[in-house]
């Protein structure tokens, strides 16, 4: 949806909500125009993403009871 700035400025609540359900929402102000969109969204398009350190050490999966122990059989024989 496209908002002129002074209708915007008096109907902030409801531009943020409508961006919130991930309808962005566009606002003019003469011949410029910027999106609000939600920061989930955002994210998404930029590709930011956590580290792979942050996503193990944070609320993640759980490497808790994982068996990560070698298997010590021997290799087999590969003719190159």
């Amino acid at each position: 949806m496209s908002w002129r700035l002074a209708d915007a400025k008096n109907r902030f609540s409801e531009v943020v909500n409508r961006a919130l359900t991930g309808e962005p929402q566009v606002v003019l102000r003469r011949r410029d125009a910027v999106v609000v969109v939600a920061q989930r969204d955002y994210e998404k398009l930029t590709g930011k993403r956590m580290g792979f350190k942050r996503f193990l050490m944070g609320d993640g999966p759980s490497l808790q009871g994982l068996d990560l122990d070698r298997d010590k059989s021997p290799m087999r024989n590969v003719k190159l």
